[in-house]
C-alpha cells in the first residue's frame, strides 16, 4: 500500500530529523509542505508503518500521522469541542462559579479516561450546577474560554478547500453554538442545559448526546454528503469520542487521554490543529498564504 507519513513540528521541523526516518522506513522520497511539516512517502503495511514511525519519533517532540496516500483528501471533519477546539472543559468552568470545580473536574477526568459511564457522570455533574445564573455562561465565554492553538486556522483552511465542518460535543449548546459561530463551523451539536427563571435547573433536555450519538452524527453527515466514512476525519480527546474516531477514515486524538491516543489512527501531541491541514496534504502556501518550501528528495 502506498502510504504518506506527515511529520509536523511545533516550530521548525529540523531536516536532520527527517533524513533518518526516510532511511528507517525505506521511504521513496520526502516532500516539504512548510517550514514545520514534511510528507514522507513509503510503501508497506499500514499497521507496520504506523508502529515503525511511532517507535522512531516517540522521543523527537514531533507529531507523525500515517495514512493511505490515496485517501488523505477528506470531505468532512467532525470535532469534539471541550479540550479539543477549546482549551477548557466548560462544565468544570461552570462549576467554578459554585466553588466546586475540583469536585466536578475529578469526575470529568474519570469520564474522559473511560473509567466511568459518560452519560451517568454527565447527569451527575450537571445536577451540581443547579441554581447557577445562565448569564454566567456569557461571562465565561468572554473571559475564560479560549480557542485551541490553530483551531481557527484549521477550520478556515478546511472550509476553503470544500470540507464540511461539524462540531459534535457532549458539552452544552450554550457554549457550542457561539463557539461554532466564532470559528465559522457549518453545524454544531451538543446537549441543552435546561433553564428556569434565568437559573440552570441542574437537568439536561433529552436525548443526551453521548458516545453513540457522536458516531451516529458522523454516519448521518456522511450519508447527507453521499460519502463514505473513509472520507471523514474525527477529532477528539476523550473516551466519549472513541466510537466516532473508530468510525472515521482518519481518527485523530488531540492531546488526548492515553486510551484514546492508543485507539486513534493518529495523535497530535506537540503541534497545533493546523496539523489536520497538513495531514490532508495542504502546503504552507495553501494554509497561510506563505510560499511552500522545496522538495526534500
Amino acid at each position: 500500500m502506498d502510504l504518506v507519513v506527515t511529520l509536523v513540528a511545533p516550530g521548525t521541523l529540523d531536516p536532520g530529523l527527517v533524513a533518518p526516518l526516510v532511511k528507517h522506513l525505506g521511504a521513496e522520497h520526502a516532500e516539504r509542505l512548510s517550514g514545520s511539516a514534511t510528507d514522507v512517502f513509503v510503501s508497506g503495511d499500514l499497521a507496520a508503518v504506523r508502529q515503525a514511525t511511532k517507535d522512531a519519533t516517540c522521543d523527537l517532540g514531533i507529531d507523525a500521522l500515517v495514512q493511505p496516500a490515496a485517501t488523505r483528501h477528506k470531505r468532512l471533519l467532525l470535532s469534539d469541542m471541550d479540550s479539543t477546539l477549546i482549551g477548557q472543559e466548560c462544565i468544570d468552568e461552570l462549576a467554578e462559579r459554585r466553588g466546586i470545580k475540583s469536585d466536578v473536574a475529578a469526575i470529568t477526568a474519570q469520564a474522559m479516561r473511560g473509567e466511568i459511564d459518560f452519560t451517568a457522570s454527565l447527569t451527575e455533574r450537571v445536577a451540581l450546577l443547579k441554581g447557577i445564573p445562565v448569564e454566567e455562561i456569557a461571562h465565561l465565554l468572554e473571559t475564560t474560554i479560549t480557542l485551541s492553538p490553530g483551531a481557527a486556522q484549521m477550520v478556515k483552511g478546511l472550509k476553503r478547500h470544500g470540507v464540511r465542518t461539524v462540531l459534535v460535543s457532549g458539552g452544552f449548546t450554550h457554549f457550542a453554538e457561539p463557539i461554532g459561530r466564532k470559528l465559522g463551523i457549518d453545524s454544531a451539536h451538543a446537549n441543552t442545559l435546561l433553564v428556569a427563571d434565568g437559573l440552570l435547573t441542574g437537568e439536561l433536555a433529552a436525548p443526551i448526546l453521548g458516545v453513540d450519538a457522536k458516531r451516529e452524527r458522523l454516519e448521518r453527515e456522511c450519508e447527507a454528503l453521499g460519502i463514505s466514512p473513509f472520507e471523514a476525519i474525527a477529532l477528539g480527546d476523550g473516551a466519549n469520542d472513541l466510537a466516532m474516531i473508530a468510525a472515521a477514515g482518519l481518527g485523530v486524538a488531540y492531546r488526548a487521554k492515553p486510551a484514546v491516543a492508543a485507539a486513534a489512527d493518529a495523535e497530535i501531541r506537540h503541534s497545533d490543529l493546523t496539523t489536520i491541514l497538513y495531514a490532508m496534504g495542504l502546503s504552507g502556501a495553501a494554509i497561510d498564504d506563505t510560499p511552500a518550501s522545496n522538495s526534500e528528495d
